[in-house]
């Protein structure tokens, strides 16, 4: 039987123990807890040129995605949006090749502020998350709230023109012969719903085109081991829940394609290949509604 605990709310603005190093240091120890998806730690305390220091770097380890986090005891103020948005936009600049997103860590994130920094959110990829303390005997813990997310910014994945073109032979020494041979096989089912369309390679996933153009409602990244499909879906408890009702081994979502990340081995392309196809329809609908 689980017990009912009372937590209290802790202040860490002006506390004698915890700190935002203290902060800090939590996050980097376990990046996972910002609720930003499967993030490891870069840098910390990372010199900026004239520009003090950037609190957290964080990295997606399966795509080009950085984070460049803020964090800040109390309440927003004005200069930690203008002081996060400058770490941002130097480190874009510096790392051109990846995808940046400015992030805010606070204890109070006002609805003032929301409204300040939405008019942000569509032309700067922002992300704002209210922190709070809890307390429980002699134990501390923090909880981190996604208060603000960054929109969609079009389809960026499916964008050829910033997209380096490769082949076949590099994704199977990047993955291997059996894991793109299933992309093979998936297309097959595709094809039921669009046989004029192909498999493209790009540098970072394997996307479907029709006469050249791209057309990624599903993109592929095979792995050494497993291949991972991420269709293009409407993020839903109900389509959570049907994913996993059908036996998919769902790693995640990501939020800023608006894409279920799938774990598939050969094995489940045979034995879950009716759930499979009904994936692939469904994105395809979505991408023709």
């Amino acid at each position: 039987m689980t017990n009912y605990a009372k937590f209290q709310t802790v202040s860490l603005k002006g506390h004698s123990e915890f700190n935002e190093r203290w902060v800090q240091d939590r996050i980097a120890e376990d990046p996972s807890i910002l609720g930003l998806g499967d993030i490891v730690l870069k840098d910390k305390e990372r010199i900026q040129p004239r520009a003090g220091r950037l609190d957290l770097l964080l990295q997606d380890v399966d795509a080009n995605h950085r984070f460049e986090v803020e964090v800040q005891l109390g309440g927003t103020d004005e200069s930690h949006i203008i002081r996060t948005i400058e770490y941002w936009d130097i480190e874009r600049k510096r790392y051109p090749q990846y995808e940046h997103t400015a992030v805010i860590v606070a204890e109070n994130i006002t609805a003032r502020f929301l409204n300040v920094i939405s008019l942000f959110n569509g032309m700067i990829p922002l992300v704002a998350i209210q922190m709070n303390a809890l307390r429980f005997k002699d134990h501390v813990g923090l909880v981190f709230t996604k208060v603000l997310d960054q929109m969609t910014l079009g389809l960026v994945d499916e964008d050829e023109d910033v997209q380096e073109t490769t082949d076949r032979s590099y994704w199977i020494e990047r993955g291997s012969q059996k894991t793109v041979g299933m992309c093979d096989e998936i297309l097959e089912t595709v094809h039921t719903l669009d046989p004029e369309l192909e498999l493209k390679y790009n540098k970072f996933y394997i996307g479907l085109a029709r006469n050249g153009q791209p057309y990624n409602f599903v993109v592929f990244r095979p792995k050494k081991s497993f291949l991972r499909i991420e269709p293009r879906l409407e993020k839903s408890d109900e389509t959570q829940e049907q994913l996993e009702a059908a036996g998919l081994d769902v790693m995640d979502y990501d939020d800023r394609s608006g894409r279920y990340r799938i774990r598939l081995t050969p094995g489940d392309l045979r034995e879950q290949k009716n759930a499979i196809a009904q994936v692939l329809t469904q994105a395809f609908n979505g991408a023709n509604s």
